[in-house]
This record gives structure tokens, sequence and C-alpha cells, in this order.
């Protein structure tokens, strides 16, 4: 996920915990205590970013590839990074400090709140198309939820406003619960939503001011957990309707294919638009993938009528729920032959789950067209010739199915 919604998540997380323990006796207690929650969780739920750090290691794109969503984002690291933070907190944080030797309850928070905050870090990386392998070393796959988009608003305004509307700045407070509801229709007007689901972040955000005034700040933030939760489940639901609902169109496309994987892409927002890809295996040495989008509602929106941007491709006009904007069709034994004999794509496969060759690059379609850079996008001319390093990470290939390795 974007990291504002991990920061909403980190802050929703230290607030509730602290109004979840008992009271501080001392009033200055009571604000330190606050104040190191709200840093711990907000802290702790971005931390395992900082693994863009090490990009470097490797040359771009593979820096970013190999590294971030790496080491980090698994759970054998998880207890280190809360060591370090929990250390540094105690370290730079003289008033924290104090607190902790004399309050249990502040003791206890802490550590709740940012074990939770590396957790739900690592779960909502998960939820998305670019996916994370949590269990590595010892399970080195690559593991995808394939329900929520990567940006997605409903958890800006579910969690942001009851936080916004509680910032004792009255200017600040007004500034913020606008800009939460300007942010995503500055996105409506450039594309990247429909109005429809404007409407609906609107009802969102009306909701969660209505709740904070009337019941207080903690019984909105549980809401916003809980309307966060039911998007989730709903998202997870709908995703799994929606591959269901192209593996029959596959199967009526070409009975005798392997559908070997379908990456879907969910719209922000959207729960009847998907972006789709279909990785097949056809014949005794080819394979295909195919980026497209399908609505679940064609009836209210179709296909065509998805929000171009975000799908990345634009599909002919007209009222199917299913429409493939670009395909491209390979050979396994060639794909095969290429990783052999450049180290560089045989790391960049341990990446791609939509692998695209064309115009003498190789892109994962996850993340753009064909053809197009997009930030996974390896150059393949002389990549022979390049250097590659036993030391970066050995990440399960998504595409071991076209490899041969399993």
């Amino acid at each position: 996920m974007d990291n504002l919604t991990h920061s909403l998540v980190g802050f929703a997380l230290g607030e509730l915990t602290h109004r979840l323990l008992p009271t501080e006796a001392d009033a200055a207690d009571a604000s330190t205590r606050r104040r190191l929650l709200l840093a711990g969780a907000a802290l702790s739920s971005n931390f395992p970013d900082l693994d863009l750090a090490w990009t470097p290691l490797a040359p771009e794109p593979l820096g970013y590839l190999l590294h971030h969503r790496g080491h980090t984002h698994t759970l054998l690291w998880a207890l280190p990074q809360a060591l370090l933070l929990l250390a540094v907190l105690w370290l730079f944080w003289p008033a924290a400090r104090a607190l902790l030797r004399t309050s249990r309850a502040a003791r206890g928070g802490l550590l709740a709140a940012v074990g939770a905050g590396l957790l739900l870090h690592l779960g909502m990386d998960a939820l998305n198309v670019y996916g994370i392998h949590p269990f590595a070393p010892f399970d080195p796959r690559w593991y995808y939820g394939d329900m929520v988009f990567i940006v997605e608003p409903v958890f800006w305004l579910a969690l942001g406003t009851p936080l916004a509307a509680h910032v004792a700045s009255r200017a600040w407070r007004r500034a913020l619960l606008a800009l939460l509801l300007l942010v995503p229709a500055l996105f409506t007007l450039a594309g990247f939503l429909q109005w429809g689901s404007l409407l609906a972040l609107a009802a969102v955000w009306a909701l969660a001011l209505a709740v904070t005034r009337r019941a207080g700040e903690r019984a909105a933030l549980l809401a916003g957990v809980a309307l966060c939760l039911g998007f989730v489940l709903l998202q997870g639901a709908l995703a799994r309707q929606a591959r269901g609902e192209l593996r029959a169109a596959l199967g009526r496309d070409d009975p005798a294919a392997v559908i070997l994987d379908l990456p879907l892409s969910a719209f922000p927002a959207n729960p009847l638009c998907w972006g789709a890809i279909a990785v097949t295996r056809e014949g005794p040495d080819g394979y295909r993938v195919r980026r497209g989008v399908l609505s679940l509602a064609p009836g209210i929106t179709p296909a065509a009528a998805c929000p171009a941007p975000i799908g990345g491709v634009r599909v002919a006009p007209g009222p199917a729920p299913l429409a493939w904007a670009w395909e491209e069709r390979g050979s396994r034994a060639a794909l095969r032959s290429l990783q052999g004999r450049d180290c560089r794509f045989d790391a960049w496969l341990r990446f791609a789950r939509a692998p695209s060759l064309a115009k003498g690059s190789a892109t994962d379609v996850r993340y753009g067209v064909a053809g197009a850079p997009n930030f996974s996008t390896l150059p393949l001319d002389s990549g022979a010739a390049r250097p590659c390093s036993p030391d970066w990470p050995h990440w399960g290939y998504p595409r071991a199915d076209l490899l041969g390795l399993h």
C-alpha cells in the first residue's frame, strides 16, 4: 500500500491503543503515552519500507524489484525491526524512557502497537497484485492478494476523517477534512475514479464525521476499522467471483489452454471494475499473456466504461463484461534460453509475474502496457555482458511454471 495509508493505519492503531488502555494517573504521563503510541505505531507501520535504501545494491531496475518488499517484508525480519525501533525510541526520547520505566500499561501498549504496526504493514501489502514473500527464507515464493488497489482512498476516508476531526487547531482541522474530500475529487476529474466512487467516498467521509461528533473519536475509529475490514472482505469475495468469470471466459475461448495464473488488479473505490491478466500455456511449447478489463456488473459499468488511466489500457466501446486490449505469445524454450544466457534477466524473472518481451525489453505488464517502459522494464540489449551478483536475493520465480521449474 501507499505510505499515506500505512501512516493513517499507524495513527489509528496508536490512538486506539492509547484509548483502550487504563488511564495514566498523571496528565503529563498520559500526554507522553499518547504521543509515544502514535509515534511508535506510525513508524512501525512504515518501517519495512526502509528497504528502499537498499535498492542501489543492484543496477536499475533490479535494485528496486529485488530489494523493495524484500527482507524487511518477511515475518523473520519483523522481530529485529521491532527491537531496532524500540531501541531508537528508548534512547532518543527521555520523557518516553521515564514513562516506560514506571508504567506497565505504556510498556504493554508500545509493544502491542509496534508489533501490530509491522504485521499490518505486511498484511496490507499482501492485499494487492504486487505481493510479498512473508515466509522467506523458508519459503521464497511470492504471495498475492489481488483484491485491493495499492492506493485505496476508502482507507483514507474511513481512518483519516476521525483523526482529522480531532486535530486541536481549528484551521488545521478544517483544512485536513477538506483535503480528504478534495483529493478524491481531483482523482475523479483526472479520470482515475468514477463519479459513483466519489459519491461513495463522500458518504464514508460524512458518516465518519457524524460518528466522531456524536460518539467520539474512539467509536469513530472502531467504526472505520470495521468498515475497512468489511471492504477488504467484500473485495476478496468479488476477486473470487472475477477469477471465476475469467476462467469461464478463457475456457470458452480456448478449452485446450492451461490457465497458469490470473493476476487481478482492483480499481480504487470501485468493486465492479478489475484489471485482468491471463497467463496460459498453449501447445507443446507456447504460452500467451493477455491484459484487459473485467466488469462484474456490465449493466451498470461495462468494461469499456471502467477508468482507463487505472486499467492502463483502452478497450473498444461496447457493453461487454470482459474486453482484452493486448496479448503476446511466446515460446517457453526461448524464455528459458534467454534466462540461461542473461543473469540479469534471470534475476528479473524472480519478480516478473506477467512477463512481456517486446521492443528489446522485458516488462511486467501488471504495471503498464507492453513496450511502454515502467519501473519493471529491463533493457535486454547486451544484458549478458553486464555484471551480476550471487548475493542478490533469490526469491521464488513467479513464472516457474513457464520455466520448467515445477
